[in-house]
């Protein structure tokens, strides 16, 4: 059912549409204000977080094949989209967060500014490059691009997460499932070459079909 209902760009829609009623739901008070914002900012990227690690982690369950893990693996870049339409919600309330209390940008600390703009930029550079125009356009670059910012933010996610771990159980909750998923992502790949054979040359017809998100 989950397969015929929420496959494709029907999930991106869905995603943000559901994104957006948690948000509505939120700020509707008759005065929102930083409190409410600051709500905003968790659910968001917490959604953006479960929607994270689906797409990093889809590759990685092919090996166990269940009708869930290959819905994952097929809508491995919808996944992606709907965690960009997500974040995009993120960033938004960011902004109005700013806009909100004493000091403004000010008020973040600097290597939070620098690692939330390169998150951004990394997320608009794959959201805008997941479509097989972009892939076969880029060639290895998409596949670098790709590989680069899933880690880049995976990096991101889990420093965030984990800088207060020690004295909050969600957010130690949080930093354990992402270092899960890398764990898992990294398995996957080790057994994927201990699987193939050194002196087999590969074809040209697995590289083509490899290639694209292949890590």
């Amino acid at each position: 059912m989950i397969d015929r209902g929420l496959s494709g760009p029907r999930l991106v829609v869905a995603a943000a549409a559901g994104v957006m009623t948690l948000v509505a739901a939120i700020l509707a008070t008759p005065h929102p204000g930083e409190s409410e914002l600051r709500v905003t900012l968790r659910v968001t990227a917490l959604v953006s977080a479960t929607f994270f690690l689906s797409a990093f982690t889809a590759s990685a369950w092919q090996r166990l094949p269940t009708p869930t893990t290959r819905w994952l693996l097929r809508n491995r870049r919808y996944l992606g989209l709907s965690f960009a339409a997500s974040h995009l919600a993120h960033g938004l309330a960011i902004l109005a967060l700013a806009r909100r209390i004493p000091g403004g940008w000010r008020a973040f600390p600097p290597p939070t500014l620098a690692g939330g703009g390169a998150a951004y930029v990394f997320i608009a550079a794959m959201a805008a490059t997941s479509n097989d125009r972009a892939v076969a356009a880029l060639g290895r670059w998409w596949h670098r691009l790709h590989t680069t910012g899933a880690y880049v933010l995976w990096f991101i996610f889990t420093f965030t997460y984990a800088g207060s771990a020690a004295v909050s159980p969600y957010h130690a909750l949080l930093t354990a499932a992402f270092v899960a998923a890398l764990g898992l992502r990294l398995a996957a790949r080790f057994s994927a070459r201990r699987s193939v054979a050194p002196s087999a040359p590969p074809r040209a017809s697995d590289a083509r079909r490899t290639e694209p998100g292949s890590a």
